[in-house]
C-alpha cells in the first residue's frame, strides 16, 4: 500500500491516503480472531444441540465477510451520506424494534429479534450507531441554531427507545445506549456535575430493575452472594482462564467449548484465554484499546461538532460492549448477554458492530482543503 502516493487523486487513493489505517488494521485483525475463535468453540455447540458440526462455521464466514464490506463501504461515505443513513437506518430499526414487542422471538423470556431466513435479527443492534450519529446531529444543530430544539429532541428519541429496551426488556444495551447520550451530552458542553446527576439517575434506576425484572435481580444476586444460584458458566469460564495460563492450552486443547452453552457467544472470550492464554488475551483487549483511543485522539485535532460527538458516542457504544462482554467473562461485574464485537458468533452483531467502526472511520476521515467538507445542513 506504501505504493499509493498522497497526491493519487483516484477514489481509492483519496480514500486511503484520508482513512484512520490504524483502525482500520486493528479492526480486521479482530475479524480474523472472530474466525479463528469461532471455528474453535462453536463445533462443540453445534453436536450440542443436534445440529451440524460446521455450521456455524459456515454461517460466521458468511457473516464476517458481509462485516468486512460493510465497514470498507461505509467508511468511504461522506458525513452527509452517514447522517442520511442513520436517520432512514434509525428509522427503520426503530420500528423494527417496535414489532419486536409484538411479533419477536421469545427467547429466555426476552423478545429482542426477528426471524429471518438466514439469521435473527437484533434491531436494537443496529439502532445504537445510528442513534449516535443523528443525536451528534441534533447537539451540533443546536448549538449553531438558535432556536432548533435539538437537545429536547435527543432527550424524547431516547425516551422512547428507552421505553422500548426497557419492555423487550434489554437492560443491557439500554445501559449502554444511555452511557452514550451521557458522554455525548458531557463533549458538547454539560457540567461535569449534571454529567454527575445523570449517572446517580442510572444507579437509581439500575436499583429499580433489581427489583422489577426478575432476571436482573438474579444476576445481581449471584455476583453479590457467590454462594447462591447457579455459577456454571461463569466458574467454568474462569476455570477456562485459569487453565489457559500464560500461553494457553493449544489450539484445539481448550474444554471450556465442550461445557458452555454460550461458549461462541456470550463467553467466546473464555475459550480464547484456555486455549491461547493470557498474552492472546491481552492482545484483544489492546486492539479494542488502540481503536478507542485513536479515535478519541483523531477528535482532539476535529474542529466540527457533529463529528466529534457522534463519533465519541459511537466509539464509547463500541468500547463499552467489549468492556461488558470481557468484564462478565472475568466475574468483575454482574453476567449480561453482550457480544464481544467482531469476535462472538452472531449476524447482527457483527454487521452493527462494523456499521459502527464504518461510520466512525467516515466521520474521522481527514479532510484537507484539497477534499473539501460537504455542507450538512
Amino acid at each position: 500500500m506504501s505504493g499509493y502516493s498522497r497526491l493519487d487523486n483516484s477514489s481509492f487513493g483519496q480514500w486511503w491516503n484520508t482513512i484512520d489505517r490504524g483502525t482500520l488494521i486493528c479492526t480486521f485483525i479482530l475479524i480474523g480472531f472472530g474466525y479463528i475463535l469461532v471455528m474453535a468453540a462453536s463445533p462443540a455447540v453445534a453436536l450440542r444441540i443436534g445440529a451440524s458440526r460446521n455450521i456455524f462455521i459456515f454461517k460466521q464466514v458468511f457473516f464476517l465477510t458481509i462485516a468486512g464490506g460493510i465497514v470498507v463501504l461505509t467508511s468511504t461515505l461522506s458525513r452527509k451520506a452517514i447522517l442520511q443513513l442513520s436517520l432512514w437506518g434509525g428509522f427503520i430499526m426503530l420500528c423494527a424494534t417496535v414489532m419486536t414487542l409484538f411479533h419477536g422471538l421469545d427467547i429466555k423470556g426476552a423478545r429482542r429479534w426477528i426471524a429471518l431466513p438466514v439469521m435473527s435479527l437484533q434491531p436494537s443492534e443496529f439502532l445504537k450507531p445510528c442513534f449516535a450519529v443523528v443525536t451528534g446531529w441534533l447537539f451540533a444543530q443546536h448549538n449553531t441554531r438558535r432556536y432548533f430544539p435539538g437537545l429536547w429532541i435527543a432527550l424524547i428519541l431516547y425516551a422512547f427507545i428507552a421505553f422500548l429496551l426497557q419492555a423487550q426488556p434489554d437492560i443491557g444495551m439500554l445501559t449502554v445506549i444511555t452511557s452514550v447520550l451521557l458522554t455525548q451530552f458531557f463533549v458538547n458542553g454539560l457540567s461535569l456535575a449534571l454529567v454527575g446527576a445523570g449517572g446517580l439517575v442510572m444507579v437509581l434506576a439500575g436499583i429499580s430493575a433489581f427489583f422489577i425484572f426478575p432476571h436482573v435481580h438474579s444476576r445481581m444476586e449471584r455476583f453479590l452472594h457467590p454462594n447462591l444460584g447457579d455459577h456454571y458458566q461463569i466458574d467454568t469460564a474462569l476455570r477456562a482462564f485459569g487453565n489457559g495460563g500464560f500461553l494457553g492450552r493449544g489450539p484445539g486443547e481448550g474444554r471450556v467449548k465442550n461445557l458452555l452453552p454460550d461458549a461462541h457467544a456470550d463467553f467466546v472470550f473464555a475459550v480464547a484465554g484456555e486455549e491461547y492464554g493470557f498474552v492472546v488475551c491481552m492482545l484483544i483487549l489492546g486492539l479494542f484499546l488502540t481503536i478507542v483511543i485513536r479515535t478519541l485522539l483523531r477528535m482532539i485535532r476535529n474542529d466540527d461538532p457533529f463529528t466529534i460527538i457522534a463519533a465519541t458516542g459511537l466509539i464509547t457504544g463500541f468500547g463499552l460492549q467489549a468492556f461488558i462482554n470481557m468484564a462478565s467473562s472475568l466475574h468483575l461485574i454482574p453476567t449480561k448477554g453482550m457480544t464481544l464485537p467482531f469476535i462472538s458468533y452472531g449476524g447482527s452483531s457483527a454487521m452493527s458492530v462494523t456499521l459502527t467502526i464504518g461510520m466512525t472511520l467516515a466521520l474521522t476521515r481527514k479532510r484537507p482543503s484539497l477534499y473539501p467538507s460537504e455542507y450538512i445542513p
